[in-house]
């Protein structure tokens, strides 16, 4: 006897996602990863646009690969007369719709909740946007660049005299996080009321919520964390120090007793810990700069081993300062076993598990897929014969 797959989650549960870049794709992949059916409907011809970023992947964009794993992809285009009929199908099984179209254009395709509430009241709508529904920026286009520096979160990383954005698409991620999370507790509820909702996600509310240490430590009018690449703004030592070999060190200093600890056994200067210039957290901060010429000036006879090693003898928390091909060989993700592989278009590629999940889950972990590659058979899933499909694409409807 062929022996079961293991329940996942979500699944039976299907959804519907109009989708690009990354917010709604991040979101909707983490979905299917849990077992849910994501069927992602594409423009014809041209699909998410986040399919033409790169082709660093086999000839395949970076972004797309990374978000868009399990799921069939339905290429239909919402404005054809046929489009209609084809997206009511599709919802009249949906469990969850998420859009992240320009503002105001799921309203003007009959898509809002308000709209299909009377007809799918089991149905969730998540709507990501830059913005949010309403309010003066509703109409604004958002780009995860512009919700950056919108949410302040450019004014307080980089160099005090440059700012920086993070080298991923933070605001993206914040947004497909909360409509992931949401979507699921929104699931949760429905079990018990039977009844579907409306998620509105905004990235900047997002970005917002995770700027939340840096907007009360600039409660009411004082003055706000400075700039100051990759240190931390408020604790010293805590940042990279650059070691003899050109290497640098990541390490950070959490109280007192870790910073005596240091001196001691890391510095070989234990009398610095009780020096009235550094011996309180504030005043190490204060004076950060002759402080760092010091640590620099102890590490400059030492390799980046050495130093790591005399600061796991301290019990000083470090770290590496890898970059994406040392990320790629990590020995701890290694370990555990955190590397598999996914089917795409152009042959497999490796994925790494998603985090966290119940030890008792095994996630989905299907192919990429090319664009309209499931197109005919969810078509002819919804009742639709052969020459009606072929008719179809005759008219570009698909």
């Amino acid at each position: 006897m062929k022996p079961m797959t293991p329940l996942r989650p979500l699944d039976g549960i299907t959804v519907v996602t109009l989708e690009h870049a990354i917010a709604a794709p991040f979101c909707t992949r983490q979905l299917a990863d849990l077992g849910a059916r994501v069927i992602k409907v594409e423009r014809p011809g041209s699909g998410d646009f986040a399919r033409g970023y790169d082709e660093r992947v086999n000839g395949l964009a970076s972004h797309f690969v990374w978000t868009n794993r399990s799921k069939e992809s339905l290429t239909l285009d919402v404005k054809h007369e046929q489009a209609d009929a084809v997206l009511a199908g599709l919802l009249a099984d949906a469990d969850v719709l998420v859009q992240n179209l320009a503002p105001g254009a799921a309203e003007r395709l009959g898509l809002s909740y308000d709209a299909l509430k009377e007809r799918h009241p089991r149905l969730i709508v998540c709507d990501i946007s830059g913005y949010g529904s309403d309010g003066p920026y509703r109409d604004r286009k958002a780009y995860d660049l512009l919700i950056q520096s919108e949410s302040g979160f450019l004014s307080i990383t980089g160099t005090p005299d440059d700012p920086s954005k993070a080298g991923c698409s933070i605001a993206d991620i914040a947004a497909g996080m909360y409509a992931y999370t949401n979507i699921l507790a929104a699931l949760l509820q429905r079990g018990r009321t039977g009844e579907g909702c409306r998620i509105d996600v905004s990235m900047l509310e997002s970005m917002a919520e995770w700027m939340s240490y840096p907007l009360y430590y600039a409660f009411d009018g004082a003055a706000p964390p400075p700039r100051t690449g990759a240190s931390h703004a408020t604790i010293f030592p805590y940042g990279p120090f650059l070691a003899g070999d050109g290497k640098s060190v990541m390490l950070g200093i959490q109280n007192e007793r870790e910073w005596a600890a240091f001196c001691a056994i890391v510095l070989e200067a234990p009398e610095l810990a009780t020096d009235p210039r550094f011996n309180a957290n504030a005043r190490r901060v204060a004076a950060r700069d002759e402080l760092a010429a010091l640590i620099v000036a102890a590490f400059s006879t030492l390799t980046a081993q050495q130093v790591r090693e005399r600061l796991e003898l301290a019990h000083i928390a470090n770290a590496q300062v890898n970059d994406m091909h040392e990320v790629w060989d990590h020995p701890q993700l290694k370990a555990r076993g955190r590397w598999t592989d996914v089917g795409t278009a152009n042959g497999r590629v490796p994925a790494m598990l998603p985090p966290g999940l119940p030890h008792n889950v095994t996630p989905r972990m299907d192919p990429v897929p090319a664009l309209g590659q499931h197109t005919d058979a969810i078509l002819a899933e919804l009742g639709y014969d052969a020459a009606a499909i072929a008719g179809m694409h005759a008219q570009g409807a698909v």
